[in-house]
């Protein structure tokens, strides 16, 4: 199965321009979705899955899309992460609740602690919950829009148990993972405003991209062996066996915090509300005599608008402030100032015209991923044309 013979026998949705692969949105969503359900997740799951990694991708969040797949099929296989999951509840008040995900797809354990989470809100006011035990919960920005959809404002604070790919301010060990943070508020009527970010300068998918000759890294993306910064993924990955993902846990550099001792400081304290707070664990500790099993821990606060306010005053408020940010004067002679999530609008409507961009080592990833599982050229090519 080459990507190119593929693309030829499959779908007027697969083309190719400016050396990338673009796939239009529906059909990726489609044929990911087969590869899951082919690897055993149910077909409620499998869609579940492939919408929220293709809604990570036509957002511009290509560390956190389509590219995980591959990724994602080696840790069912590992038993990092279990398909068909439901969270227990191990210990709920009024307003909290701490959920164990059981190694569940975050994209499923993640939106069910949401919902809970938001449904105490609704009664309460204000909710919180405390995941662990998650598997990968991808773009986070995914579960402060499932709360805006409750009229909640949001705050979710994640750790990586078990991932040790960050260096600390003014180290070159690793000591942590990205770690992101998310925010977001409701506006009735029209798009919430988010704002999720990793606390390392790049997420590590964005590294992964950039290996995979997608959007090169900033130049102080990376922290070498050596204490140096770079712009270059390798060092975080070493060497990759033939036929394996590149494992970020392989290589002799590091992640670099985001903001110098800022950032720095925000990613100890992810560690603190999303590791230890939630019951999960923290990424590592001295003396342990093995690397932790990977899970996400993930502490959020919810809280329901209307409890706060009796009238649309919040609305109108959050509506006059955006329009006082973005009337400053740009920088660039005929930019535009932007509120969070804006860019991520504008990318989706961009990407739901032209498709998803992937490098051709992504798409070849993907392709991959779906002879993994047993998928035939036949197969592929009818997932792409919706004729499954």
């Amino acid at each position: 199965m080459s990507s190119r013979g593929t693309e030829t026998e499959a779908s007027p949705a697969v083309r190719r321009a400016d050396g990338q692969v673009h796939v239009d949105a529906p059909a990726m969503e489609r044929f990911v979705g087969a590869i899951f359900e082919r690897a055993g997740c149910d077909a409620e799951e499998a869609r579940r899955i492939a919408w929220r990694l293709t809604g990570a991708n036509l957002r511009g969040h290509d560390s956190h899309g389509v590219l995980r797949t591959r990724r994602y099929l080696e840790w069912m296989e590992a038993d990092k992460v279990r398909p068909g999951q439901r969270i227990t509840v191990e210990r709920e008040t009024e307003a909290i609740a701490i959920v164990d995900g059981g190694y569940g797809f975050g994209q499923t354990v993640g939106e069910q602690t949401v919902d809970l989470g938001v449904e105490k809100a609704r009664r309460h006011g204000v909710a919180v919950t405390a995941l662990k035990n998650a598997g990968h919960l991808g773009r986070i920005g995914d579960w402060a829009e499932r709360a805006a959809e409750a009229n909640c404002a949001s705050i979710h604070m994640v750790n990586v148990r078990g991932s040790l790919i960050v260096a600390p301010f003014g180290a070159i060990e690793r000591r942590g993972s990205t770690s992101p943070f998310c925010a977001g508020v409701p506006r009735p009527g029209e798009p919430p405003i988010i704002h999720d970010f990793a606390t390392s300068v790049v997420a590590e998918g964005k590294a992964m991209v950039a290996l995979h000759g997608g959007k090169p890294l900033p130049a102080d993306a990376l922290v070498d062996a050596d204490g140096s910064y770079t712009s270059d993924p390798r060092p975080l990955y070493g060497e990759t066996p033939e036929g394996r993902t590149p494992d970020p846990h392989a290589g002799p550099g590091a992640l670099a915090a985001f903001g110098l001792h800022k950032g720095s400081g925000l990613n100890f304290f992810m560690e603190m509300f999303g590791g230890a707070l939630t019951g999960s664990g923290t990424a590592a500790a001295l003396g342990d005599t093995g690397k932790r099993r990977f899970c996400n821990g993930m502490f959020s606060i919810y809280m329901q608008v209307g409890a706060f306010h009796s009238d649309d005053w919040f609305a109108r408020e959050v509506s006059a402030y955006v329009d006082y940010w973005k009337a400053a004067r740009p920088a660039p002679p005929g930019g535009e100032v932007l509120v969070p999530g804006e860019k991520e609008r504008m990318t989706m409507a961009e990407r739901t015209k032209s498709g998803l961009p992937l490098s051709e080592g992504v798409w070849e990833d993907i392709l991959k991923a779906a002879r993994k599982v047993g998928m035939s050229d036949r197969e592929v090519k009818a997932a792409l044309a919706g004729q499954v």
